[in-house]
């Protein structure tokens, strides 16, 4: 292989999160689970809801959306049995719904560094991906995705999901359209969303390499066998060659806070397609 775990490893454990550190531990050296769920739960309030910094851009203890939007993510990206971790959380994304099916954010956490480009909107206010990350785990309340589907009726369409230009953002129709198995057009939005993403990878450069692989986790999966031939090897040897002396890989937008994740996630995705043993 043309990195170096070893370096890898060394950089997580001494720029990452606690979180970050066991969850490199469990993916890649036979770390403890329930040490990741224990440490996971530190981030978890009364309410059910998540928050105190888990997603790097909104340090506001308070339970919101984002943080359970990024958790849900991982989750499901790096296949960690939730075990009770996502107890009531369905029920808590339900009372943060407003009538048209947005999010609230609660208010307390512009008290606390928030990034900027989340200033506008004080935080995630779209639930498609949340809801359908917790109907792929078997956590979202059959009341949740009816007020959902209703949200994407009124906010998604097959030619605005066609219209997205950052590979990244596909996430919410992804984890959404292919968590339902029934909704309006449903193959519609499906394909939109897979010609989405195609489009976008052919274009990206390459500090997005990683981002392909929150929708083509393996080599038979349906965004991997969509995909031009070759581009997923262009992909794959892009990331092989792109460890920074440090041990670590840039997040795309050179953000040293999200080094260490991005850094787990590449080795995911490089494991996964066969790049190291």
């Amino acid at each position: 292989m043309a990195f170096d775990l070893g370096k890898a490893r060394y950089f997580v454990y001494g720029n990452g999160t606690l979180f970050e550190r066991a969850l490199f531990s469990w993916l890649f050296d036979g770390g403890s689970l329930q040490r990741l769920h224990q440490i996971i739960l530190c981030y978890k309030n009364p309410d059910n809801g998540f928050g105190h910094g888990l997603e790097q851009d909104l340090k506001a203890p308070q339970s919101n959306p984002l943080a359970l939007e990024y958790l849900l993510g991982l989750l499901k990206h790096a296949a960690v049995p939730p075990g009770q971790i996502l107890a009531g959380a369905s029920d808590w994304v339900e009372t943060q719904m407003d009538a048209d099916g947005n999010l609230r954010n609660p208010p307390e956490i512009r008290d606390y560094p928030l990034a900027p480009w989340w200033q506008e909107w004080g935080g995630q206010t779209m639930p498609d991906s949340i809801v359908g990350n917790l109907m792929y785990l078997g956590c979202a309340s059959s009341s949740l995705v009816e007020k959902s589907k209703r949200w994407a009726l009124a906010n998604h369409k097959p030619e605005t999901i066609r219209a997205n230009e950052w590979l990244f953002m596909a996430y919410h129709a992804f984890d959404f359209f292919f968590a339902l198995d029934d909704f309006p057009q449903l193959e519609r939005y499906r394909q939109a969303t897979v010609d989405n993403i195609v489009a976008c990878a052919e274009s990206a450069p390459p500090s997005q390499y990683d981002s392909l692989f929150a929708f083509a986790p393996t080599a038979d999966s349906m965004i991997a066998r969509a995909l031009p031939a070759g581009l997923l090897d262009r992909f794959l040897d892009g990331l092989s060659n792109s460890q920074q002396e440090a041990g670590h890989w840039q997040d795309q937008h050179n953000l040293p806070q999200w080094f260490p994740m991005t850094t787990i996630n590449v080795l995911l995705a490089l494991k996964r397609h066969g790049r190291w043993a």
